[in-house]
């Protein structure tokens, strides 16, 4: 009976660690922002993205990263699948109430981790309501959140990592925030204002785009949303930084695509799929990390993830750079598909 009794307690002390060293995951997403609308990726307006910026110089950054695809939902599921859209199915803006594949909530979950998300829930998936966790898009009190309020963010990822460790599982959180998406920031009447409000005079005129006030004047609504998705991202920030877990959690930054303008949203060129992708894994990726030799895309987030965090990956289009994030050389990634 002594002898059972001291084998049990074994086992669970090895299931503790055996948990324990397990990575949390963090995944944040910024909604139609192109890669050099941040400071970190060479944005001229001083002091548009610190958070975004501080998170960028904390791990490793891909100078080369590209999305799929140049809109949401299709895009979305590329990341989350790893598989490219003509495999995975969604080609548009529908769903597919019968997916052939596991996306990276069922693989998660397979691997014992608590999965939640907030933002973007029936884009990020290939039907809704998807078997998530948890889905963080209301209060507790039942109001919908206000997608364009930092606070909100901020609150929904403290409740994610507070329901994960009543399960005693480690997180994978889905962030997504809507900024800087249409509708962009509107104003002094705007109940959300941005640390930032940018001047007309003030944005850099894309190559895509000619010098004229009414275009000066809808970028300045966007770079003052790009300013409000960077008070988001501190948001949720810091509520990781107040949970304990930061240490433990492996963070995975980006936009799902470029500006919602003319020739960069719903298109495929350079500004339309570059990505200001950031990797931090703690005990692995240092700061100020960039590579600048390797193309990643959004196909291999999710074989990435999964290999990071030690779990079974499946036949997919996408290949984990894990090896890339240990400062590694990997032969055969000169190019990208989208």
């Amino acid at each position: 009976m002594l002898l059972r009794l001291v084998v049990m307690c074994l086992s669970l002390v090895m299931l503790a660690d055996v948990t324990a060293a397990k990575p949390n995951v963090l995944i944040i997403t910024v909604d139609d922002m192109s890669a050099d609308s941040i400071g970190s990726y060479g944005c001229p307006i001083e002091g548009i993205s610190p958070h975004m910026d501080a998170l960028v110089r904390s791990g490793m950054r891909f100078q080369y990263a590209h999305v799929q695809v140049g809109n949401c939902m299709p895009g979305r599921n590329v990341m989350w699948s790893g598989l490219y859209p003509h495999n995975n199915q969604v080609e548009g803006f529908y769903q597919v109430k019968q997916p052939k594949h596991k996306h990276l909530v069922d693989l998660m979950k397979e691997a014992g981790y608590f999965t939640a998300i907030m933002g973007k829930t029936s884009h990020s998936t290939p039907y809704h309501p998807y078997p998530w966790d948890s889905i963080l898009d209301a209060a507790e009190d039942g109001s919908n959140y206000d997608k364009k309020n930092p606070f909100h963010f901020g609150e929904a990822t403290t409740r994610g990592i507070a329901a994960a460790a009543k399960t005693g599982k480690p997180f994978c959180l889905m962030i997504n925030v809507s900024d800087p998406h249409k509708p962009f920031y509107s104003g002094d009447r705007d109940k959300n204002q941005p640390t930032k409000v940018v001047r007309p005079d003030q944005v850099p005129i894309p190559g895509f785009l000619f010098d004229d006030p009414v275009v000066r004047q809808e970028l300045a609504l966007y770079y003052s949303s790009v300013s409000r998705a960077d008070d988001c991202v501190g948001q949720i920030l810091e509520s990781l930084k107040s949970s304990g877990a930061e240490d433990s959690t492996v963070v995975v930054f980006l936009s799902d695509h470029g500006m919602p303008l003319p020739f960069a949203k719903t298109q495929l060129y350079h500004h339309s799929t570059h990505t200001p992708l950031t990797v931090r894994w703690p005990g692995v990726t240092k700061p100020n990390q960039m590579d600048d030799q390797h193309m990643v895309s959004a196909v291999d987030l999710t074989p990435t993830i999964l290999d990071i965090v030690g779990a079974s990956i499946p036949k997919l289009d996408g290949r984990s750079f894990t090896s890339v994030l240990k400062g590694k050389q990997q032969q055969g990634r000169e190019f990208v598909i989208k």
